[in-house]
């Protein structure tokens, strides 16, 4: 099964993700809180989806190994 569309997406979201949890480490900025609403229904559906990304991308760690040992 073919699965680097979905890696690409998943990491893409998780990276976005990282970005935004350096902004509120570093400087208290929600960019994710700032352009869609304090808790708005957009904003925790995004919230979900790079949670579920990062739970997902979990995966990627068996596959490589999996691939390290062909």
């Amino acid at each position: 099964m073919n699965t680097k569309g979905l890696d690409y997406t998943l990491l893409t979201l998780v990276i976005i993700g990282a970005v935004n949890w350096g902004l509120i480490g570093f400087f208290r900025f929600d960019l994710v809180a700032f352009l869609f609403g304090e808790m708005s229904w957009i904003t925790r559906i995004i919230y979900a989806l790079v949670g579920i990304s990062g739970l997902y991308l979990i995966s990627a760690f068996g596959r490589i190994r999996s691939m390290e040992h062909a």
